[in-house]
């Protein structure tokens, strides 16, 4: 038997980080890539230029493959089920997928499961949008269904009068409102299913938010109730199995005290995720080689963590537009910080890479948060070592 051929379409970071886990494995990862200088082209060697909203090209890129899978969700629909009728291998499927490419669809899903949802409504008009707030009560989140990412497509609106900001939204469509939750943290809670039907979870970890976008995660979430744990596990593993989702899917939650479940389902993502980055050195699997073990039915590898907490770091690019000059001051400041960065032209609020730290022997959760932002601090703004501990004091 020869190795498999794994099609990823998209050529963002996540399809980068998914070629170390490929060769590793003796797999074969081709890439159709948005263009020639994406995240993925440098990391991938056979990697082509081509339109994900073009069937023909689809077809052309998924031919050879023995499964295609996705660095994004935001191929139609429409083009999944054509290939699935052509007999393409698509894992997630396109059944499956439709969750995490329309938030209505995943509200009325997650409804039919029976799992903790905010209050929501599909709205067509600002009239209908205030009718929603009126009844659930001020504020009210309103987001677009498909394409939103990183505190995009999302408005938080106070009040009746707060709407006229929105008219221009509704251009076609219904769009979701839903209730603001009162929340006291974001969690996240990883797994991985086979189409076969195993499945396995990470820990649930916490999800730090800066201004919409992920800025840091801490695994496992600190002083999360065993029993609160548990079920969120279990709901995320119920999600994957009751939707058919293969591969790796996040369920991004709200942590909500004194709610009868103490949680609330935010979103889902069916692909690696930000919030699973930790796993590459906190986890005996990294979410990647899981992704691709997963898409291709093999058994999954073991969740257990590698310390007793592992903090992920987002760096946005910042001062520092070199970030090779920043390395041997990073490198030697924090040697046991593992850094991953994305290929990419820094530009300001840019995602370019993350950072992760492990912790070691005795060591504390804050020491552990300190090094991994002293080492992202250095990488995006270039300080010396001196300055970023004494800013961290």
């Amino acid at each position: 038997m020869t190795f498999p051929v794994i099609g990823v379409v998209g050529g963002g970071q996540l399809a980068r980080m998914m070629a170390p886990a490929a060769v590793q494995l003796g797999f074969t990862l081709r890439v159709l890539a948005e263009g020639p200088d994406v995240s993925a082209v440098a990391a991938v060697a056979s990697s082509t230029v081509g339109d994900y909203r073009n069937l023909e090209q689809l077809r052309a890129f998924a031919a050879g493959v023995d499964v295609l899978t996705f660095d994004h969700e935001h191929v139609p629909g429409d083009l999944l089920r054509a290939l699935e009728a052509d007999g393409v291998n698509v894992q997630p499927p396109s059944s499956a997928l439709a969750h995490a490419q329309d938030k209505i669809v995943m509200r009325r899903a997650i409804d039919r499961l029976g799992l903790p949802n905010p209050e929501w409504d599909e709205v067509s008009s600002v009239t209908e949008l205030c009718a929603f707030g009126d009844r659930i009560g001020w504020p009210v989140v309103l987001k677009t269904p498909r394409g939103g990412y990183d505190g995009k497509g999302v408005m938080i609106l106070d009040s009746p009068s707060d709407t006229s900001r929105a008219a221009s939204w509704f251009t076609g469509g219904a769009l979701l409102a839903e209730a603001k939750v009162d929340f006291s943290r974001e969690l996240s809670a990883l797994v991985a299913r086979t189409p076969s039907g195993s499945s396995l979870a990470w820990p649930v970890v916490h999800s730090i938010q800066v201004d919409g976008v992920c800025d840091e995660v801490i695994a496992p979430a600190a002083d999360l109730p065993a029993d609160l744990a548990t079920a969120i596990g279990a709901a995320a593993l119920r999600i994957a199995d009751e939707l058919a989702v293969t591969g790796v899917m996040a369920v991004e939650l709200f942590q909500t005290p004194g709610t009868e479940a103490g949680f609330m389902v935010n979103e889902l993502a069916m692909r690696p995720h930000n919030s699973g980055h930790w796993t590459m050195d906190g986890a005996v699997t990294g979410q990647f080689e899981q992704h691709l073990r997963a898409v291709l039915d093999l058994p999954l590898g073991s969740t257990a963590t590698l310390g007793e907490v592992t903090v992920m770091k987002n760096f946005l690019g910042g001062s520092n537009v070199d970030l090779f000059s920043a390395y041997p001051v990073a490198l030697a400041a924090e040697p046991a910080v593992k850094i991953h960065t994305y290929g990419k032209d820094v530009r300001p609020g840019r995602k370019i890479g993350h950072v992760n730290a492990v912790a070691l022997a005795g060591e504390s959760l804050s020491t552990v948060r300190d090094r991994a932002e002293r080492t992202a601090a250095i990488l995006r703004d270039g300080l010396d070592g001196p300055d970023i501990r004494k800013e961290n004091t």
